[in-house]
């Protein structure tokens, strides 16, 4: 998809980095990203392990801190004082509010286990969006009825399967109303069985028009689902496009090579 035909098909800048970098110590995870995604955007961010696909997700979230660079959420660029060695927040109250439109699904699901599953998705929207229990109450038990789990509103995390609990988790997610829904590998700690349950509430998503930043090895879903592939390799962007494109082969070397060896491994 050229850049023209990508403003066309979906709306406004939802998340850009320019020049984001992230070290431990001596050692740079992330080597310079410069990205954007627009809302109605699914980006699916594939690489091998180490590439830095999930420390970039989590730079997007602030869930950690670049090490430099800037980062801009619906056109508003994060207060942070950057550096290699203690990276800082300047404006708690900033990094608060922008937060509540980019929420976090995470692969070990991250639930309360001493909260009912109902409980858990009105945790954060009453507790921190200060918003009606009541309110919150009805939007929460939508929110379950559409990821199939109605039924489950008083069972503990405990008492569900791995992908009930994922699904809950989404749940848990689209309760906040956010703007952004990232994933971080939302199926690899799942059962073969249960990963296609997960999938199919997230192209139910997709589907929808809703922005979602994938970190995944689905592949098949990152092909068919995706608007855009993003590729890691080191720390930098290796390749970049729509995924007919890409998928297809011939673009980019090390993409088609990625490729071959997640087939090879998947297949044995």
């Amino acid at each position: 998809m050229s850049a023209t035909a990508m403003e066309l098909t979906h709306g406004a800048t939802a998340i850009s980095t320019l020049e984001l970098r992230k070290s431990y110590g001596e050692i740079e995870v992330l080597k310079g990203i410069d990205f954007t995604a627009r809302e109605g955007e699914v980006v699916s961010i594939l690489g091998a392990s180490g590439s830095g696909k999930s420390t970039f997700l989590r730079c997007l979230n602030l869930l950690e801190l670049p090490s430099a660079g800037s980062l801009d959420v619906f056109g508003e660029r994060v207060k942070l004082r950057l550096s290699a060695s203690n990276p800082r927040i300047a404006d708690r109250k900033q990094v608060d509010r922008l937060r509540t439109q980019v929420a976090m699904v995470f692969q070990n699901f991250c639930l309360w286990s001493h909260m009912t599953i109902l409980e858990n998705l009105m945790e954060a929207p009453v507790h921190v969006q200060r918003r009606n229990s009541q309110e919150v109450r009805k939007e929460a038990i939508a929110a379950l009825e559409r990821v199939g789990l109605a039924h489950r509103i008083n069972a503990y995390p405990a008492q569900l399967s791995g992908g009930q609990q994922q699904r809950a988790a989404i749940a848990r997610a689209l309760v906040m109303k956010p703007r952004v829904l990232l994933f971080d590998e939302p199926t690899s700690a799942l059962d073969p069985e249960l990963v296609g349950e997960v999938l199919k509430v997230m192209r139910d998503l997709a589907a929808e028009g809703r922005t979602m930043l994938i970190v995944t090895h689905e592949m098949a879903f990152a092909r068919d689902v995706s608007s855009r592939i993003l590729f890691l390799e080191d720390g930098r962007i290796g390749a970049e496009g729509a995924p007919q494109k890409l998928f297809a082969g011939g673009v980019n070397e090390r993409f088609d090579q990625f490729v071959r060896r997640f087939n090879e491994n998947a297949s044995h």
